[in-house]
């Protein structure tokens, strides 16, 4: 799951907070260009040090998702792929002077009041969630809780993740046992960068859930501190329980990282080699794993190589991060 860092010259790359990390009505940007499509946290590099490129893809689910885990990782795909203006967005309008006008008859206009985001537009949970907070808070607590968690899951889906923050603190306080607000917490503090406090939630939803969902998130913190030990045993968990190919898949990528960070990008272009790469319909995992190997290619040297996985990324998905732009660099 992991979505990277730009490498400093001449030490270890870092991963570091995107600008994207707005609140609503800050990403427009008057009297200068809009910027291109928006990076994710951490804010993949330019060249090298894709790092968590299976971050920056996110996972594409079914629209029927009944997990909680599959609401988040919705979420995640919404913010990172080709991302549109917050939806609760809003601006207050203003009228200009333009000076008298030439009928007398003419009444100016009257303001009109700035109408706030609709209030209609709420966000259904799981039910397995609805239940688990009924479960561990109590019938009567239940519904007050599940509507700030909605609250929540709707910042975090338009990316305003100091707001879910605030709410998601407070809720974690208050229902400790419920995976799902543990889980949401700890992908709102790692979309913020903030790795010691990630891997305190997700460690969390872990130990509560039982679930692999998160591994590649968590190892991703993990690598992000530079605690190679802890990034080898959760991909060695993930690997053996196998859970999806998909989980597989960012797992590998995230391990593939961390093995280049220490500048074994032989070990790492053999790690993915491994995997399932000739497929004639990629879906999104294969394409991050294609990306992946193409950098890493590049990386050591081997520019052909990089100009061909480069191509085929392009050729399944052409606005597939910066991968068309990188290409034609190589070419």
């Amino acid at each position: 799951m992991p979505p990277p860092e730009r490498k400093q010259q001449g030490g270890k790359p870092r991963p570091r907070p995107a600008a994207k990390d707005r609140q609503p009505g800050k990403d427009r940007q008057p009297a200068r260009e809009r910027q291109p499509a928006r990076k994710p946290i951490p804010e993949p590099p330019k060249r090298k040090g894709w790092g968590n490129v299976a971050r920056k893809g996110g996972r594409v689910v079914t629209e029927d998702a009944e997990t909680a885990s599959e609401v988040w990782r919705k979420a995640v795909t919404r913010a990172r792929e080709h991302p549109p203006a917050p939806p609760g967005e809003w601006e207050r309008e203003e009228w200009i002077d333009e000076g008298p006008v030439d009928t007398a008859a003419a009444r100016p206009p009257a303001k009109r009041r700035a109408t706030p985001p609709r209030a209609d537009q709420k966000t259904k949970l799981p039910d397995e969630v609805t239940t688990e907070l009924a479960k561990v808070t109590g019938s009567r607590r239940a519904p007050r809780l599940e509507q700030r968690l909605a609250e929540a899951t709707r910042a975090y889906e338009r990316d305003r993740y100091t707001d879910a923050r605030r709410i998601l603190r407070r809720l974690s306080d208050e229902a400790p046992a419920a995976a799902a607000v543990r889980e949401l917490h700890g992908l709102t503090l790692y979309r913020m960068a903030k790795w010691p406090d990630a891997i305190k939630e997700l460690q969390a939803f872990v130990s509560l859930s039982g679930s692999y969902d998160q591994h590649p998130t968590l190892a991703d913190c993990y690598r992000a501190l530079g605690r190679h030990a802890q990034v080898e045993a959760l991909w060695d968990e993930l690997r053996q329980a196998s859970p999806s190919a998909e989980l597989v898949a960012e797992g590998r990528i995230v391990m593939a990282g961390d093995l280049a960070d220490r500048g074994n990008l032989a070990g790492a272009i053999q790690l993915l080699e491994r995997s399932k790469l000739d497929v004639r319909r990629p879906r999104p995992h294969h394409l991050r794993l294609w990306y992946a190997i193409a950098d890493l290619y590049e990386r050591a040297g081997d520019v052909p190589r990089a100009r061909q996985w480069f191509g085929r990324v392009v050729a399944a998905d052409r606005a597939f991060f910066d991968a068309a732009e990188r290409v034609q660099n190589l070419a």
